[in-house]
């Protein structure tokens, strides 16, 4: 499997998972959404905003990089957002409708990418204006981790409040061989 099938990989987990997620969370009354449960980002709607936020930081540094992702062309008229914890929705249905559209347009990013690009070096400056160079490859996983992550910090929250995500193991999309 070349790097690029693991990353188109990643990103139809990445799809598979924030649908479940959402899905789950939708059972959850506003009170629940929004009270401050000791995450990093507070609630859920807080750390399903954080990695929305965090997915538009990253997704414009790559459509800065790489002119040729023309599916990244929606991300480019976004604004980026000044901070890690910026709110951009507090109704659940819209930031929902955004994290959906992301996804999509990640799973194309994907289908754009190619090796060579993969391969290549990202030059992009971190949110305290700080120049990085790394592997596009390697950022990618960063991207698809972060989110990981977050997912994981929000489903256990989900679980105190008695809401089930379901299967969550990137193992069950893995193709058999």
């Amino acid at each position: 499997m070349s790097v690029k099938d693991n990353m188109q990989l990643m990103a139809s987990y990445n799809q598979w998972m924030n649908q479940a997620v959402y899905k789950a969370v939708g059972e959850l009354n506003h009170s629940d959404l929004v009270e401050d449960k000791g995450a990093f980002f507070g609630s859920v709607i807080g750390t399903l905003n954080h990695n929305l936020v965090a997915d538009i930081i990253w997704l414009k540094r790559f459509a800065d990089h790489f002119s040729e992702f023309s599916s990244l062309d929606p991300v480019r008229t976004i604004q980026r957002p000044a901070a890690l914890d910026t709110l951009l929705f507090d109704n659940l249905s819209l930031l929902q409708s955004q994290r959906f559209d992301l996804d999509k347009l990640i799973i194309a990013m994907m289908t754009e990418a190619t090796d060579e690009m993969l391969n290549s070096a990202l030059v992009y400056k971190n949110m305290k204006g700080v120049e990085h160079s790394q592997k596009f490859g390697f950022t990618l996983q960063h991207f698809f981790n972060h989110q990981t992550h977050h997912r994981g910090q929000i489903t256990t929250l989900l679980s105190q409040m008695g809401v089930d995500v379901g299967v969550t193991d990137l193992i069950t999309t893995i193709p058999r061989m």
